[in-house]
């Protein structure tokens, strides 16, 4: 019975809205659907995380590293979000439901209880089913919560992975040096990852993670500098929900919390074809650090209690080594000091090695958290004290005036947002020990079933300093700047779906190429097509202005030069489910800067769908002026592994990629790429040189499901 009250209850709102006719009669097979279907579930789709990123952020900057965001959506994949549990932040930071959605959801949750399966979701008003389908890897239905023991005998995850690669062309780095005091590099020139993982969603997890880079040692152990066996370790054991203990992490972590600009982790990464979502950030307390960049984490130990109904306190400890150039200053207090922390993860040459993991950073933090009883709304207060072993003093720069100076940093925030009718309010504002200010904050309307709207206001002083913050912005840290941003999506029907974003942002201060105060401009247009499930095409034009020093000029006020960069882009996909894909595209890009550089490529990428294998390739064509209008493209690659290669030069790039299931458990993948330039005698330069037009690499892996 209550099956049949929950679809007679979704058939009521439908009926009082005409313009959901489309669904009648999907709500009345619901009707005739037999009851014992709800007990079961649709088959678990595999993700495809590299197109669902692709459509997210079709133009990839080279600003951004891409690996963290490819581990959080495997995890997300790994670790489905509960109905039933599922908080409105968890569901939002998928960015896949429009407001309107999420706000008709936890309406048809509230009212009817919790859901009996996955395929309830068609019965959810304002759900339709391209939306289903891409919700559905990140989703599911728990009938109960098991106990810890339980949870142990039935992980949802639990696997080995082992991956390996190498360039098939010798670098300059391991030829023989051609004097004594020649670099090279220490290690052999393939690269190696290890990464195992025991979870169950929303009960526990542990896992470890090791890795090295091509030309890194195979071996190193140095526990005073928090190197374990391989050149990047990191492990975490985790426990959730057990009465008043939320979440226990022992190990490596991240935490995020209100809109990033205290602490910042996950799943987000600012401007792209998402124009709505993208500017609003989802609280989602800690969370396990299983990715292999080897900064901008947390080591120690965390926890979140739950000491009232509508209350959620985490506090942490952190100790964990950074790598940091020394240098040495001829006089003051301090002889010793850190010019830079680099985040490269490269300790290939003695250099390299020299700064590895010699800095120790200390943090402590807090964020307690308070959830409306209505739940419309929630406010919060974080709060982050971090020390350093060496002071911290960059280079004497200019622009490096208002930087972080000193062995001691305390920030302090508060945020929150409140959701009235298709509204959505959101804010956090903090202050760094410097005195420095940082704001942002926004508000998403949802103006009828067509029409979404955001605006996103942010300022960030030239001394606010927020080591792990990553708000919303132009810039890669909230620091130096001022911008107003509004995004616009219209979705006419079905079939349609136009996006636009202007973004307005300027420096105060200045930047490292930039000898004045500077500004810029920042706007996007996508227009979506999609008449049937197996095909869709799009189409987008980004121009982006920027100001930067001109070239050549030596006065002692340079004035800024204005650079324009341009990007243009068609796509055309059709899938035809468990069979084949083909994707084709055409990209163009150019940058004004002095003078006028283009470039453009053409491609076309296909995957074969059998039993037990897939194959995927692509065949691409590329000519550009000069490295300045080189072009960034997604590849297909292997699980947990991404390729976003830059084109240049006028010239092929091509890959062939096989993963061959062997049974249920064990997967194997083996991608072979390879770019050949036209009128290249060298490739790169100093120890990554390659002798030659041509480029190519060999990568293995394998995955082994318990």
């Amino acid at each position: 019975m209550l099956i049949f009250y929950k679809n007679a209850y979704a058939l009521k709102i439908f009926c009082c809205n005409p313009a959901c006719a489309g669904f009648y009669s999907l709500v009345t097979f619901l009707f005739l659907v037999p009851a014992r279907m709800f007990g079961q579930e649709p088959p678990r789709m595999e993700m495809d995380i590299n197109s669902f990123i692709q459509n997210l952020f079709p133009d990839p900057s080279e600003d951004t590293d891409y690996s963290d965001l490819y581990e959080s959506l495997f995890q997300l994949y790994a670790n489905p979000l509960d109905l039933n549990s599922v908080t409105h932040d968890e569901l939002a930071s998928l960015l896949i439901l429009s407001d309107i959605q999420l706000q008709s959801f936890f309406l048809y949750r509230e009212k009817l209880g919790p859901l009996l399966s996955l395929y309830e979701l068609q019965a959810i008003p304002e759900f339709d089913l391209a939306t289903i389908y891409r919700l559905l890897p990140f989703v599911t239905v728990q009938p109960r919560m098991l106990s810890l023991h339980e949870s142990l005998k039935n992980p949802t995850q639990h696997f080995l992975m082992l991956r390996s690669g190498k360039l098939l062309e010798k670098q300059k780095g391991y030829l023989p040096a051609s004097s004594a005091s020649s670099s090279r590099y220490q290690g052999k020139s393939y690269n190696g990852y290890l990464k195992y993982r025991n979870s169950r969603a929303g009960s526990y997890s542990f896992g470890l993670t090791m890795e090295k880079d091509a030309g890194e040692k195979l071996w190193l152990w140095n526990g005073k500098r928090q190197i374990f066996g391989s050149d990047f370790t990191s492990f975490h054991i985790q426990m959730m929900n057990r009465r008043k203990l939320k979440n226990l992490i022992i190990g490596d972590f991240q935490m995020q919390a209100g809109q990033g600009l205290v602490m910042a982790a996950g799943f987000s990464l600012g401007k792209g074809s998402e124009v709505i979502r993208t500017g609003y950030r989802s609280t989602l307390g800690l969370k396990p650090y299983t990715s292999v960049l080897e900064a901008n984490f947390f080591r120690g130990i965390a926890v979140t209690v739950l000491p009232g109904k509508n209350t959620e306190l985490s506090a942490f400890y952190s100790f964990v080594k950074r790598d940091a150039t020394e240098d040495n200053l001829p006089d003051g207090p301090d002889k010793i000091v850190a010019s830079s922390l680099p985040l490269t993860g490269y300790h290939r040459t003695p250099a390299e090695q020299k700064k590895h993991n010699n800095l120790s950073e200390q943090n402590a933090g807090m964020h307690l958290l308070y959830k409306m009883p209505s739940q419309n709304g929630q406010i919060g207060a974080t709060m982050l004290y971090t020390f350093y072993s060496m002071t911290i003093r960059k280079r004497d720069a200019a622009y490096n005036r208002y930087e972080f100076t000193g062995k001691r940093n305390l920030i302090i925030g508060v945020h929150g947002d409140y959701r009235w009718q298709n509204f959505h309010f959101f804010g956090e504002g903090a202050r760094s020990q410097s005195g420095g200010l940082g704001a942002v904050g926004g508000m998403i309307a949802g103006l009828g079933k067509k029409l979404d709207l955001t605006l996103l206001a942010r300022h960030y002083d030239k001394h606010f300093h927020a080591f792990y913050g990553n708000s919303f912005g132009e810039g890669s840290r909230p620091i130096n700047e001022t911008g107003v941003y509004a995004g616009l999506k219209y979705a006419p029907n079905r079939r349609w779906q136009f996006s636009a974003f202007y973004d307005l942002f300027r420096f105060p201060w200045l930047k490292y190429q930039v000898d004045s105060p500077s500004r810029g401009q920042d706007y996007y247009v996508h227009a979506l097509w999609k008449p049937s499930k197996k095909f869709n095409a799009y189409a987008l034009f980004h121009e982006k202005r920027k100001q930067k020093n001109q070239p050549g000029n030596h006065a002692s006020k340079l004035p800024l030069a204005t650079t324009v960069h341009h990007t243009a882009m068609i796509n055309i996909e059709y899938d035809f489910p468990l069979l084949f894909s083909l994707r084709t595209r055409l990209q163009s890009g150019s940058l004004n800067y002095i003078k006028i550089s283009k470039g453009f490529t053409v491609l076309q990428d296909i995957s074969w769908h059998f039993r037990k294998m897939e194959l995927s390739a692509r065949m691409a064509y590329f000519h550009t002026d000069d490295y300045d209008s080189r072009q960034y493209v997604y590849e297909k690659d292997m699980l947990y592994a991404f390729s976003i290669p830059a084109y240049y030069d006028t010239g092929t790039r091509h890959y062939m990629m096989v993963r061959y299931n062997l049974d249920k458990h064990l997967k194997l993948w083996v991608r072979w790429s390879q770019t050949r330039y036209s009128h290249l005698d060298k490739i790169s330069s100093g120890l990554n040189e390659i002798e030659g037009n041509k480029r190519s690499e060999i990568k293995m892996q394998m995955m082994y499901q318990f």
